[in-house]
């Protein structure tokens, strides 16, 4: 405030000043004045002008007038409340007009309302708009997005696939949370599934919603809220019968079923029953072996960290959201419960059968539906593969031996006719051969000229039956008949008719069986699966044929071990083939082949001064046992290793007569000393220390051209290195002047220091006597300001006093003029007045009227 005082006094002062001088010369007075009014009228402007920014054009409408979404173009975000009353489900879009996955979803979610419109709301809101409720109220940092309303519960945000067929998925699971379970065989699929299943039975008979209903279906609605992919499914039961096939009999018990551990039972006596603590109880114990993977597009480790967990199988195929069956999805659980059965759970077995049962009916289906009027029998056989065995003889002296046919048989009424069954199987003629060898003793027979056959069924599949013609003969016969056999075909052999003890090596790879061998293996896959309509680009880096008509690839990753294994293409993805590379890598010793990724570099950059390494090519060039390879690695986005060219250029050019040298980018190795600078004289000495005696003489290894230069590059060299050394000596020299001078220095410093020690010691002291002397003056300040206050108050009384008194003046004043006026009217101005008749006891004069003259009154 006292600044403010004496700023204005002192504008005051110059402005005094300016008048006075400007008083002195008129002539300038115009001119001044005409300067500051200039002045005042644009520093007022600029204080008041704003950036001038062009107002956005109006939003209009997002989407089409006869599109069943209603569009919010204007961010009225106030209406969507009202509008989401209107029905039970409600799909709410936030959008940006500029945004280009909003404008791509557009057509999706489109596509989607006209098909649910008479069951779902779709809105779209403009969140852009700068003036709309929606951009002042939401805070969202990407566009678009998607929220869906189930009555009063919400919102569940969709960050799945923005497609339509993924998006009304997600919808029709937001509208039916609870899957029906009415049958036996609706069971026995909800349990199949890969994906976990909690099932909660109830009761309808005593009330609408039994106690426990409402909470089970809040419960899935926060599943999907939590988990858009939707990885815990959830169904209700009504029939007695069919919960009794899991063993539950208490209405209001929530059930969640597990493949291969210990199936639960909600613990309504130790946790709360509500919605979320259901959902978190399944979240806590869900059991998951099958897992999709779905890049969002953007950076993401989401395929990093899950590799890194170990040895992957990623499976691409076309996947339908939309679809009621998938064949091949089912084949794949069928592969992934039979690897994980390590116990051979009752429970999984029986799920098995089911699915193979499933897949043999949609099978007859389909068979049905392709030539209904052609039904074969559905015990007709088709003789698909046959081998020749011979057994044993059966005792030394009998000198005969038993020969068989052994056939595979399988039912053709069971498979579609389009389906192309191979000729021989090999797993398949080899668990024919071991049912066969268990049964040997049936067909021993003596000499006999009669063909006897049999039938007997596989320990593998109840549909393959195996069929036996056996028949004795001599030696002398059995011998004849090789000759003649292989005579005429060249196809049989001793080799090819073994025995059970003499087919180790066989049974080797028989032995290896897909039931329970994750436990039985040191190199368990995890299973991910990857849609290929939408993330095919990520197959073909890891292999797949970019045009390829079927998108179906699989490939093992192991990163901890650095291998990457490719399924053919050729062949077709099922259970078959997934279930063979799934061996086949398990194995101690697999015969998979390693992929790897092929430069694109021609055969003639090979003769190069510089020859560039591939994966073709490097076990070629650099695994070279003849030559030593000096060896680059180096990425293209590598600044260093293009600033390292010339020297690999001039290296390579010193060696490039001799033939036992290879210069490379890209049995026993030596890696370059990190902390040694990357010249070519290092780089021609560590060459010439670690190759083989075929380059240790440097004369040897250089023409007399590359001697010369050599000699003239380590003639540079010495210069350059006398004058480094003298350039040193120079600054050693420098450095000890320095070195004196800095300790001059810190002398000087020292004495400051302490000078500053003692002068900061004295202001301390000086300090505390202010302190002191302050207090003093803020004891006196106290008392003064109270004197002062006391004085003020009794001004006051004066001042009170006072305007009294002046009142009592003017008043006597009045009386006394109007005294006089009438002392004038009544008697004239000659006569004087009598002092008796006044009434008074004195007369007063002007002298004695003059103690109270106004200018007393104003003194006082």
């Amino acid at each position: 405030m006292l600044r403010l005082q004496r700023e204005l006094k002192r504008q005051c002062v110059c402005a005094s000043n300016a008048v006075a001088q400007m008083a002195r010369r008129p002539e300038f007075v115009c001119g001044a004045i005409a300067v500051i009014c200039t002045l005042l009228t644009l520093r007022f402007a600029l204080s008041r002008a704003k950036d001038v920014v062009k107002m956005p054009p109006p939003p209009v409408r997002f989407f089409s007038p006869n599109s069943p979404v209603i569009d919010l173009y204007m961010g009225q975000l106030d209406q969507v409340e009202r509008y989401c009353h209107i029905s039970e489900v409600s799909v709410v879009l936030f959008y940006a007009p500029w945004c280009g996955e909003s404008i791509s979803v557009k057509g999706e979610i489109d596509q989607v309302a006209r098909k649910l419109r008479k069951q779902v709301l779709f809105l779209a809101v403009n969140c852009w708009w700068h003036q709309g409720k929606c951009r002042k109220q939401m805070n969202l940092f990407y566009y678009p997005v998607i929220h869906l309303y189930q009555r009063r519960f919400g919102p569940i945000e969709y960050k799945g696939p923005l497609t339509a067929a993924y998006i009304h998925n997600f919808i029709r699971r937001v509208m039916s949370p609870l899957q029906y379970i009415a049958t036996h065989s609706i069971l026995l699929d909800f349990l199949s599934h890969y994906e976990p299943g909690v099932l909660g039975y109830f009761e309808f008979n005593a009330s609408p919603q039994p106690p426990g209903y409402l909470t089970l279906y809040i419960s899935a609605l926060h599943a999907l809220k939590r988990d858009h992919h939707g990885t815990i499914r959830f169904g209700v039961i009504t029939s007695k019968q069919v919960a009794k096939e899991i063993s539950v009999t208490k209405p209001g018990t929530i059930y969640m079923h597990r493949h291969f551990n210990s199936s639960l039972v909600f613990p309504h006596e130790v946790l709360n029953f509500t919605a979320v603590t259901v959902y978190s109880w399944a979240f806590e114990n869900r059991e998951t072996f099958m897992h999709w993977l779905r890049p969002h597009g953007s950076k993401s480790l989401l395929l990093n960290n899950e590799l890194k967990k170990g040895p992957a199988l990623l499976l691409f195929f076309p996947f339908s959201p939309l679809a009621e069956k998938q064949p091949l999805m089912e084949e794949i659980t069928e592969v992934v419960l039979k690897y994980h059965n390590c116990n051979n759970s009752k429970s999984v077995q029986h799920i098995l059968q089911y699915m193979e049962q499933t897949e043999q009916a949609d099978r007859e289906d389909q068979s049905s539906d392709s030539s209904p009027h052609a039904v074969e029998p559905f015990f007709q056989t088709l003789k698909s593969c046959c081998n020749t065995v011979v057994l044993p003889q059966w005792h030394s002296i009998t000198q005969t031996h038993n020969i068989c046919e052994l056939c595979i048989n399988q039912t053709v009424g069971i498979r579609p006719s389009v389906v192309h069954i191979p000729e021989c199987n090999f797993m398949e003629m080899e668990a024919a051969l071991d049912s066969f060898y268990l049964r040997e003793q049936m067909f021993f027979h003596l000499q006999s000229s009669t063909v006897e056959c049999s039938n007997f069924l596989s320990y593998y599949s109840p549909f393959n039956y195996y069929t036996a013609c056996c028949r004795t003969f001599s030696n002398s016969f059995k011998s004849e008949l090789f000759s003649n056999a292989e005579h005429k075909s060249g196809v049989i052999s001793h080799s090819s008719l073994p025995h059970i003890e003499d087919r180790a090596p066989i049974l080797d790879h028989s032995q290896i069986r897909i039931t329970g061998l994750s436990c039985n293996t040191n190199k368990t896959l995890n299973f991910y699966m990857l849609d290929s309509n939408l993330h095919w680009r990520f197959a073909t880096r890891l292999g797949a044929n970019e045009s390829a008509q079927v998108q179906e690839f699989a490939t093992i990753v192991d990163l901890w071990h650095e291998v990457h294994y490719v399924l053919d293409q050729k062949q077709l993805l099922d259970k078959s083939s997934i279930e063979n590379i799934i061996k086949n890598y398990s194995r101690t010793y697999s015969p998979l082949n390693r992929h790897l990724i092929a430069g694109s570099k021609s055969q003639t950059q090979e003769e190069y001064l510089i020859a560039e390494v591939t994966t073709q090519t490097f076990d070629r060039i650099v695994l070279d046992t003849e030559k030593n390879v000096l060896l680059l690695y180096y990425t293209q986005w590598c600044g260093f290793c293009t600033v390292l060219n010339h020297v690999f250029i001039q290296v390579a050019r010193l060696f490039h007569v001799n033939d036992g040298i290879i210069i490379a980018r890209k049995d026993w190795s030596v890696k370059y000393p990190e902390d040694l600078p990357l010249t070519v004289p290092n780089l021609v000495r560590f060459i010439l220390l670690h190759s083989s005696q075929l380059v240790r003489d440097p004369f040897r290894a250089c023409n007399p051209d590359c001697i010369q230069k050599a000699a003239g590059l380590q003639k540079d060299r010495i210069i350059q290195l006398e004058s480094e050394i003298e350039r040193l000596r120079a600054e050693m020299q420098a450095l000890h002047q320095a070195e004196k001078q800095l300790a001059s220095q810190l002398s000087v410093t020292r004495q400051e220091e302490h000078q500053l020690k003692l002068h900061n010691y004295a202001l301390q002291e000086q300090n505390e006597e202010l302190k002191h002397h302050n207090e003093k003056l803020q004891e006196l300040y106290n008392q003064r300001n109270a004197e002062l206050a006391e004085t003020a108050e009794k001004l006051g009384e004066i001042v009170t006093v006072s305007e009294k008194l002046l009142n009592e003046n003017i008043l006597l004043k009045t009386y006394m003029a109007s005294i006089e006026e009438l002392e004038e009217n009544t008697y004239p101005s000659s006569t004087p007045l009598p002092i008796e008749d006044s009434g008074l006891t004195s007369t007063c004069s002007e002298n004695d009227a003059e103690p109270f003259s106004n200018s007393d009154t104003s003194a006082l």
